[in-house]
């Protein structure tokens, strides 16, 4: 019984290595085709660029808007409770502020992104793949990750950042609403106090960690769409193993790089 136990843990261990090492190989072989492919054949096609870049920035603008502006209002509400036993109140501007940009802002749209941009890239593919469109594309000479993922990779790269900040701004909203005409702060003071904190360490934090959940959502994305089979049930099966998939990666990659910058001395 105990060395079955051990055959499954080394298995496990094994097949995640191999899901690391194709994982890695594919957005190696991305990258490839962004940097070195335009050199080679055709230029990307800026059509289908463009055309992701308002599916999933422009039309997620309303998603992040009510995800960070009502967590901005119940941020505002949960520390006036406590800083208020401090005589602190005021201090609600810089908390909601900094905790927004540092942390909450480029996290909580990531995974605003992960479930519609992310499960939305492996629905489209998997279904292609269940249905051969993908042989059918490397028959005709069609290279799929450049006609297919370099044009998401992009898109969500160049605007999950943009996202992130609009986010951000929203939930400071929020909290400005709750600041001003709850806690009934001084509106110009709320926001001097807002901005008297934050660093330009706190922003460019925020910022490289939407870079990351970028590159993360889409090669997970299309990492399962590319390991699809079984059809209808085999798609449905990958896109929710996509997100969830995603959402921990993304908790853990925010863990890591919040170390890096905030516990290792650089």
């Amino acid at each position: 019984m105990k060395s079955n136990k051990v055959e499954e843990i080394g298995a496990s261990v094994l097949r995640g290595c191999q899901v690391a090492q194709e994982g890695i190989s594919l957005l190696l072989e991305t990258l490839y085709w962004i940097m070195v492919g335009p050199f080679k054949s055709k230029p990307i096609d800026s059509k289908a660029f463009f055309s992701q870049m308002v599916f999933m920035g422009y039309d997620s603008v309303r998603i992040v808007f009510f995800v960070t502006f009502f967590t901005g209002v119940v941020l505002a509400m949960q520390s006036a409770h406590q800083l208020s036993k401090m005589g602190g109140t005021i201090y609600v501007a810089s908390l909601v502020t900094i905790s927004l940009c540092r942390e909450l802002g480029p996290v909580l749209t990531a995974l605003v992104i992960a479930g519609r941009v992310g499960a939305s890239i492996t629905a489209e593919i998997g279904s292609m793949k269940v249905n051969e469109q993908i042989e059918a594309l490397d028959t005709m000479g069609i290279n799929p990750l450049r006609y297919l993922v370099v044009p998401k990779f992009l898109g969500l790269l160049f605007m999950l950042p943009i996202l992130t900040v609009w986010g951000d701004a929203s939930g400071m909203l929020g909290g400005y609403m709750i600041g001003v005409y709850n806690l009934k702060i001084n509106a110009g003071l709320y926001i001097q106090t807002a901005f008297k904190f934050l660093t330009i360490k706190d922003i460019y934090t925020g910022l490289s960690k939407s870079l990351i959940f970028a590159v993360i959502i889409t090669m997970v994305g299309v990492y399962q769409g590319l390991k699809t089979d079984g059809g209808a049930v085999g798609v449905g099966r990958s896109t929710t193993i996509s997100v969830v998939t995603s959402f921990i990666l993304i908790i853990l990659a925010d863990c890591v790089v919040t170390g890096i910058y905030f516990f290792v001395k650089m």
